[in-house]
């Protein structure tokens, strides 16, 4: 009869326990940022409405990704800085509230912008992105949409728009 050898039981569990505990549990989506910079009206969810801005000043253009046909308008969204090219790049555990106000598309003038999936404003880039550090206009992100103050995963469908839908709802 074969007996399994206790010490390389032990050995494995040793090696095993630290690689558990390394391992980041992500409850969201990853993606990339990039800082939008003023003027910031007219948007493509309301106009030249100035209330459409929370007071936090946490808000986003969406990037083709999310944008939705228009859908994204009013979403919420938890964003954090997980890494750039350039080390301490991230203001580490700040996590911020977003609310989609604009979509940034094809017709952006920066070729990559297409890819980009949210465009922050510049108090939320700053708060997240350590800006004497970033090299880079884009940051990766660790992104989450919130429905009623609770995370939703992007991957459970569709989720009904806060707001009307800007290309079916005309003046």
């Amino acid at each position: 009869m074969y007996r399994s050898q206790p010490c390389l039981q032990g050995l494995s569990l040793i090696f095993l326990v630290p690689l558990f505990f390394n391992f980041h549990a992500s409850y969201g989506d990853v993606g990339t940022a990039a800082l939008c910079s003023p003027p910031y009206l007219p948007t493509a969810c309301y106009g030249s409405d100035a209330s459409q801005f929370p007071s936090s000043k946490f808000f986003a253009a969406a990037g083709h990704g999310i944008w939705d046909e228009g859908a994204a308008c009013g979403r919420q969204y938890s964003v954090r800085c997980i890494s750039d090219s350039t080390p301490d790049a991230c203001n580490q555990n700040q996590t911020i509230q977003i609310t989609i106000v604009d979509h940034i598309g094809q017709e952006a003038s920066v070729p990559s912008a297409y890819n980009t999936t949210v465009f922050l404003s510049a108090t939320a880039f700053r708060t997240i992105a350590n800006s004497s550090t970033t090299s880079s206009p884009y940051i990766n992100i660790e992104f989450q949409q919130i429905h009623g103050g609770e995370y939703v995963s992007l991957d459970k469908g569709k989720v009904p728009p806060s707001a009307p839908n800007p290309t079916t709802h005309g003046p």
